[in-house]
């Protein structure tokens, strides 16, 4: 089974991203609404949704919200969070490289990295091309990842903390085009293992992908701030349309 299927189910997933929280979702959502200044109510579908902090941020301004992902429990934590809110939102569990549907959305976002994570090229240009799918005609996309060169040249070996009694490591290091993170956790006498892997996508390879796909880039970003993206950004973020 695939790296993923495992951590995100996992736990302690939140304890070790315990700093992508509620309040950096609303920076995001707003700096969406900058870019894009959606239709009130519109429909949004939050691809790689997670424990659903975007999507509940979203929901929380008026749109109509639907999140997919390949993890059963963070579903399903999402699911509690957001009807403890009072917000409806329906979370799917869904393989994203896989056609959710065709023409239903007025945006898609893909945020916090939820990409890049197959083996093959081919696996995430069919995730981007069922992202436009999904868009009617004119639809928008949002996608946040890292800026692998950024990554690259600052990237951290390792680091070591405790959270809730429990003793996180953190190894990182870049092979084959992916940088990759083995995250050891110790509770008492019991150690658990467990690794991520994401494809080193630069702006270029989007921009391929982005064409094979029927996208057409409007605008890239940097930072959450709404910076225009450079060499030295954080994150690469695109905003594009589907055709209308």
């Amino acid at each position: 089974m695939a790296w993923y299927h495992d951590w995100f189910n996992h736990e302690a997933y939140e304890l070790v991203y315990r700093h992508r929280d509620d309040q950096e979702a609303e920076r995001v959502v707003a700096l969406i609404e900058q870019v894009v200044h959606p239709e009130p109510a519109c429909t949004i579908l939050d691809v790689g949704c997670g424990r659903g902090r975007h999507a509940r941020a979203l929901a929380r301004r008026g749109y109509r919200v639907t999140g997919i992902d390949v993890a059963e429990r963070a579903l399903q934590l999402a699911r509690e969070r957001a009807e403890a809110e009072g917000l409806k939102i329906q979370f799917v569990l869904h393989d994203m490289r896989q056609p959710f549907c065709t023409g239903c959305f007025d945006g898609v976002v893909n945020l916090f990295t939820a990409f890049g994570f197959f083996e093959e090229e081919a696996d995430h240009l069919r995730a981007l091309q069922a992202m436009a799918q999904a868009l009617r005609s004119g639809g928008w996309l949002v996608q946040d990842f890292f800026n692998a060169d950024y990554l690259a040249r600052y990237l951290v070996p390792s680091d070591h903390f405790t959270c809730d009694g429990i003793e996180i490591t953190q190894e990182r290091w870049l092979e084959n085009g992916r940088v990759n993170k083995r995250i050891r956790l110790r509770h008492k006498e019991t150690e658990t293992v467990f690794c991520e892997s994401v494809r080193l996508l630069r702006l270029e390879d989007f921009q391929r992908l982005y064409v094979q796909a029927g996208l057409e880039i409007q605008n890239i970003l940097g930072d959450y701030e709404g910076r225009p993206f450079t060499p030295e950004s954080p994150r690469l973020i695109l905003y594009a349309r589907k055709p209308a």
